[in-house]
C-alpha cells in the first residue's frame, strides 16, 4: 500500500526511436548560444560566461502538436537539440563529459515573447515566458550508439514551408561537453537530466495552424502543428 497522500504523479519520458522510454528528472537550457540569435536579441555576442534557465520535465512534448499557449499574443520558435543524460555527477571533468549523454533529439524551445518581455525588464525571471505547458515539442531520442556525438551540422526550421532558421551546430558558443561540465559545477546532474543546446538566429512567432518542420543533420527532421 502507498504512503502517498495524493496520487503520485506520472514519470514524463520520451519516447527513443527504436523503441523505449526515456525518464526525465530535470531540463536545462541554455541561454544564447549561437552568436548571431544573441545579435538579433540585442546582446554582445562575445563568449560571456554561459546562463540556463529551466523548463518543467513535462513541458516536453512527443505528440507533433503545439497547444497555442493563454495569455500571450507573441509565440515565437526555438530550434534546439536536446541532450539527453544517462549519467551524472558534480564538477564533472570536460574531457569526460560526453561518457554522460545517452542520446539527442530535435526540440522546439517554444517561447512567449511577449511575457519573456515583461519580464526582462521588470528584472524577474523568465519562467513565465519559457516554462509553460507543452512548450517543449520534442521528437524521439536518437543514441549515441546510433548517431554518434553531434559537433556539426546543418539546423534548420521551416514554417509552411518558408525557411526561418539557419544554421550550423558547430556554431554553438558552448558547446555540448562545455555544458555538461558548467552545469555540473552548480547541480548535481543526475540519469534522466535534458539539456537544450540553445537556438540559431531566425527566431520568430507562429500562429494557429501553422505548420514548423524542424530539421537536423544526423538526427533526421520533425514536423510540429500549431492547435
Amino acid at each position: 500500500m502507498s504512503d502517498f497522500v495524493i496520487p503520485a504523479p506520472p514519470t514524463v519520458t520520451v519516447p527513443v526511436a527504436g523503441g523505449g522510454q526515456f525518464p526525465v528528472r530535470r531540463v536545462y537550457c541554455i541561454g544564447r548560444n549561437y552568436a548571431a540569435h544573441a545579435v538579433e536579441m540585442g546582446h554582445d555576442p562575445d563568449r560571456e560566461p554561459p546562463f540556463f534557465f529551466q523548463k518543467n520535465p513535462d513541458d516536453l512534448n512527443a505528440s507533433g502538436e503545439f497547444p497555442y499557449p493563454r495569455q500571450t499574443s507573441d509565440v515565437h520558435h526555438e530550434a534546439e537539440v536536446a541532450v539527453f543524460l544517462k549519467a551524472g555527477g558534480t564538477d564533472i571533468p570536460l574531457e569526460k563529459a560526453l561518457d554522460h549523454v545517452y542520446g539527442y533529439a530535435l526540440c522546439l524551445d517554444m517561447t512567449r515573447r511577449d511575457l519573456q518581455g515583461t519580464a526582462k525588464k521588470m528584472g524577474r525571471p523568465w519562467e513565465i515566458g519559457k516554462a509553460f505547458d507543452a512548450s517543449a515539442p520534442v521528437g524521439p531520442i536518437h543514441t549515441v550508439d546510433e548517431v554518434g556525438h553531434l559537433t556539426e551540422g546543418s539546423i534548420t526550421l521551416k514554417v509552411n514551408g518558408e525557411l526561418k532558421q539557419e544554421g550550423d551546430l558547430n556554431q554553438m558558443i558552448w558547446k555540448v561537453p562545455e555544458m555538461i561540465s558548467y552545469l555540473s559545477q552548480y547541480y548535481t546532474l543526475a540519469p534522466g537530466d535534458v539539456i537544450l543546446s540553445g537556438t540559431p538566429a531566425g527566431v520568430g512567432a507562429v500562429v494557429k495552424g501553422d505548420v514548423m518542420e524542424l530539421a537536423v543533420e544526423g538526427l533526421g527532421a520533425m514536423t510540429v502543428t500549431v492547435v
